[in-house]
């Protein structure tokens, strides 16, 4: 995490708590659907941490990928491109965007798309 995600994400724990607070005052002295919003409201401040340490993940993986030794010619979207391709269960299963696996796949458990 570098230091603007770091301090966004203070600001964001930070607001989160007062939000919380806010919400116990409103629990307490106040009508009860303004407590029930300002619970939801402290909420959101927890999904954008959760965002950027995800946005932070994706960085690092970003960095590693682009400082792998790749074959001569090859594009950085080859090498992304093989790492899906990889990690794809059968070739029914990509076909059919993950609803059937060939008969000799290991995950032959049927999962829904849908």
């Amino acid at each position: 995490m570098n230091r603007s995600s770091r301090f966004l994400s203070i600001l964001y724990v930070l607001t989160s708590g007062l939000l919380i607070w806010t919400a116990v005052l409103q629990y307490r002295y106040g009508p009860l659907w303004a407590g029930l919003l300002f619970t939801a409201a402290g909420a959101v401040p927890t999904v954008a941490v959760v965002r950027e340490s995800v946005i932070g993940d994706l960085r690092r993986a970003l960095t590693e990928l682009t400082a792998r030794p790749r074959r001569h010619g090859e594009r950085l979207v080859d090498t992304i491109v093989r790492g899906e391709l990889g990690a794809a269960c059968c070739d029914r299963w990509w076909t059919s965007l993950g609803t059937d696996h060939d008969a000799a796949c290991a995950h032959r458990a049927r999962n829904s798309a849908a």
